[in-house]
C-alpha cells in the first residue's frame, strides 16, 4: 500500500549522503516516489525536508526558503575542501586573533554578501558537479554569487594551542555557503579556516525538533500536504467554484490583490490544497497543481 503524500523531517546523522536518507526513507514507506529539498553534506547533520508521493511537488517551493544552522570553524588550519573531510593545505598560528579581531572580521560577512561557493559544492559546471569535477584533479572556478546572511553570530570560543575554534549560528537565504564562510572568514583574518561541524536547525518554518530519526522512519508522522503547502506560502481560501477552475487550468478574474506575495496556495473550502497560484496580470493563475485526491 503507498503511502499518503506529505512532508517528512528526517534528522539526518552524519557520515551519509541526503542521496542515503532517501534510499533509506523510500525502503522505509514503500515508495520509490520521495525527493528531498536541498542536500546537506556527508559531515553535516539536522533537518533534511522529504517530499513523499505528490508531495515532491511542493519541494520546488522549499528549496528557496532560508535556513538556520549551527556550526563549528577552525581558525589557523586550512583544507582543499573547507571542511574537514578535506587535506589540510596550509597551517598559521592563530593564536594571536583576538576576539574583537573575529567580531570585526564577521561584520563583513553578514547582510548581502557576494560569495564564491566551495569548490567542493553541488553546484553543475557544464553539466557537471563541482565536487566531481574536483575529485578527478580538474580546476573549478566557481562564479560568486549573492547571498544573504542575516545572523552570524559567535556563541562559544576555544583556544587550544595555536588553534581557535568558534563555534556559530548562522540565518541565512538559500544558496549559502557555511563552508565558505569559515574559509573567506579564516582568509580575512590572515590564518586560514575551516568548517569542523555543521548542523542544520531549520529550513524555512520547519525545524529539527519536529524531525524523525533515521532508524524511525516507518512509524513517524508526515505532514499533510495542506498544512506543508500553507507552511511555506501564504494561505489564499477560495471557494469551491473557484478550486474547480484552477483544477481546470482557469484563472481567476481579477483577484491578484488578494495575496500580497509572489505565489500562494491555494486552499479548497474542503481544506484540501489546490495548488501553487500567482498573479498575471489582475488574474491569479494556477502555477502548479495538486492531484484533487492528493491535496488533504
Amino acid at each position: 500500500m503507498r503511502p499518503a503524500p506529505g512532508i517528512l523531517l528526517v534528522d539526518k546523522p552524519g557520515g551519509l549522503t541526503s542521496h542515503d536518507v532517501v534510499a533509506r526513507a523510500r525502503r522505509a514507506l514503500g515508495t520509490r516516489k520521495i525527493g528531498h529539498a536541498g542536500t546537506l553534506d556527508p559531515m553535516a547533520t539536522g533537518l533534511l525536508v522529504l517530499g513523499v508521493e505528490a508531495a515532491t511537488r511542493l519541494l520546488t517551493f522549499v528549496v528557496g526558503q532560508d535556513k538556520t544552522y549551527r556550526g563549528t570553524i577552525r581558525l589557523g588550519v586550512a583544507t582543499d575542501t573547507d571542511d574537514a573531510d578535506g587535506q589540510v593545505t596550509g597551517r598559521i598560528d592563530a593564536s594571536a586573533v583576538s576576539s574583537d579581531a573575529v567580531a570585526s572580521a564577521i561584520s563583513h560577512l553578514r547582510g548581502d554578501i557576494s560569495q564564491i561557493p566551495s569548490r567542493v559544492s553541488a553546484i553543475k559546471v557544464d553539466g557537471r558537479r563541482a565536487y566531481d569535477l574536483a575529485r578527478a584533479g580538474e580546476d573549478v572556478e566557481l562564479a560568486a554569487r549573492e547571498v544573504t546572511v542575516s545572523r552570524f553570530d559567535v556563541m562559544a570560543e576555544r583556544r587550544e594551542g595555536d588553534i581557535l575554534d568558534l563555534d556559530v549560528v548562522v540565518d541565512c537565504s538559500s544558496g549559502t555557503y557555511i563552508r565558505a564562510l569559515a574559509r573567506d572568514l579564516g582568509a580575512s583574518l590572515g590564518v586560514g579556516g575551516h568548517l569542523t561541524a555543521l548542523r542544520r536547525t531549520r529550513v524555512g518554518s520547519f525545524d529539527v525538533v519536529d524531525a524523525a530519526a533515521l532508524d524511525d522512519l516507518d512509524a513517524a508522522r508526515m505532514m499533510p500536504v495542506a498544512a506543508a503547502a500553507c507552511a511555506v506560502l501564504p494561505r489564499l481560501e477560495v471557494t469551491a467554484d473557484q478550486a474547480r477552475d484552477l483544477r481546470h487550468g482557469k484563472r481567476l478574474h481579477g483577484l491578484a490583490a488578494t495575496i500580497d506575495a509572489p505565489r500562494a496556495a491555494a486552499i479548497a473550502p474542503d481544506g484540501t490544497f489546490v495548488g501553487v497560484v500567482r498573479p498575471r496580470g489582475d488574474d491569479l493563475r494556477s502555477e502548479m497543481n495538486m492531484p484533487e485526491e492528493a491535496g488533504a
